[in-house]
């Protein structure tokens, strides 16, 4: 019995917790290394708005059936990139990075209306707590078969960014410097950010809204790393999976009943947060 609860519950659910900490850390990582920006995260080109519209489209419309939710996840969290890229090339001012910020916060926020009018349109006596438990974050649910059907692209993709992880250097240099060497950094750029997308996409597929790792992890990581990527990859890897595996411990531990994963992530993240804009190496300076 035992060994049965370890291997059809404990198991899966602690492999999504490592996987769901290494695909948000590393997103994040190259979101921030591509735009520069040390404060953006995996959420911000409108995935993780897009991903939550979906599953609750499929909650309300279709039957709830689980499958169902998490493909509509991942279909329209890769809508969300789509979406913001296409809006991005309509924008006639700024740089490339510049637009697709704009664009990510205007997908975000049409998407977020979204999942309010599906909100509201719910049922609230079955449909609006599971939308609002979903949104929440948590790995409860995680099956062997939610996990498998997943789990060979989610390898892919994260080890193509660890087998090319020092090309992502190449994402911090101007368009000049990596044209001179022979580079196409649109292109690189664009690779990048898409195998990003997909895996933080998967991911939230099966565990919902799970927010700070993104943001905080690759933070870290460049803090005791350096910002080579070469070093600073395998760093955001092992740091991204443990701070998941941990909240998810304490999400299922602490009390009698489960508490959503996103709460310890957001309680955790914004400490770490701070103690980060508050070091003598700030993630801002």
């Amino acid at each position: 019995m035992a060994g049965k609860l370890l291997l059809n519950l404990r198991l899966p659910r602690v492999i999504s917790a490592l996987l769901l900490g290494i695909s948000l850390s590393l997103a994040g990582l190259v979101m921030q290394t591509a735009f520069q920006n040390p404060l953006v995260d995996p959420g911000f080109l409108g995935v993780s708005q897009g991903a939550a519209f979906g599953a609750a489209f499929a909650i309300i419309f279709l039957n709830s059936i689980h499958f169902t939710v998490q493909i509509f996840a991942v279909i329209f969290g890769l809508a969300g990139l789509g979406l913001s890229y296409w809006i991005s090339l309509k924008v006639r001012f700024g740089g490339q990075v510049l637009r697709l910020i704009l664009a990510g916060m205007a997908v975000s926020a049409l998407f977020s209306a979204g999942v309010g009018v599906l909100k509201y349109l719910a049922d609230p006596i079955q449909q609006l707590p599971e939308i609002v438990f979903w949104l929440l974050g948590g790995l409860w649910a995680v099956k062997w078969v939610d996990l498998l059907y997943i789990l060979p692209i989610i390898i892919i993709g994260v080890g193509l960014i660890c087998i090319f992880r020092w090309r992502l250097n190449i994402l911090i240099l101007n368009r000049e410097v990596a044209f001179s060497l022979g580079i196409n950094k649109e292109k690189e750029t664009i690779v990048a950010i898409f195998i990003s997308v997909v895996i933080t996409a998967l991911m939230i597929s099966i565990a919902g809204i799970v927010s700070w790792i993104g943001l905080v992890v690759p933070n870290i990581a460049r803090i005791l790393a350096g910002a080579d990527t070469a070093k600073s990859v395998p760093l955001t890897i092992a740091i991204g999976g443990i701070f998941a595996l941990i909240c998810d411990d304490l999400a299922r531990t602490l009390l009698a009943g489960e508490i959503p994963l996103s709460i310890f992530t957001g309680l955790f993240g914004a400490v770490i947060f701070v103690a980060l804009i508050s070091h003598r190496r700030s993630i801002l300076t």
